[in-house]
């Protein structure tokens, strides 16, 4: 009689209740469920909000810090920078070169928000990539409003 060991024992109980989470997220109110709070979708350009962009490029190191704490929002804006979109052509020069100084806070920003199942899902709700979130910006508010190098889906 074959007897299966802890380790295989193990790794079939985590693909089954790693499939079940995954599935479960799978409908929009689970997602919502989640999130508990308004994910909207604004479209601008990198030129529009440059200012803005730049500064949160520059603070993405204590942005990444504030991603770890964050626990529940009342909104999540999503802006779609069309004109920085790889499709595009990717951002503006001067923002791209932002991005490569910072690039070390940028990866950390971003490992931080795929930690943060809130963020995550309100922002893989609108289908943004991860390599797409160019800043985040957490208000004392609890509004979140992530900027992404991407077009609307649709």
């Amino acid at each position: 009689m074959l007897r299966p060991t802890i380790g295989v024992t193990l790794v079939a109980t985590a693909l089954a209740v790693g499939g079940a989470l995954a599935q479960g997220l799978q409908t929009e109110g689970a997602i919502d469920a989640i999130v508990g709070s308004e994910v909207r979708e604004q479209e601008s350009t990198a030129s529009a909000d440059h200012g803005k962009i730049l500064e949160a490029i520059d603070k993405a190191g204590e942005n990444a810090e504030a991603v770890r704490k964050v626990t529940d929002v009342k909104s999540v804006d999503i802006v779609f920078l069309s004109d920085a979109a790889v499709t595009e052509g990717g951002p503006p020069s001067e923002i791209d070169a932002k991005l490569k100084e910072r690039d070390a806070e940028i990866t950390s920003l971003r490992q931080e928000i795929e930690g943060n199942a809130l963020l995550f899902h309100a922002i893989d709700s609108r289908q943004v990539l991860m390599r797409d979130v160019l800043g985040i910006e957490i208000g004392d508010d609890k509004r979140v409003v992530v900027y992404a190098a991407a077009k609307p889906a649709g």
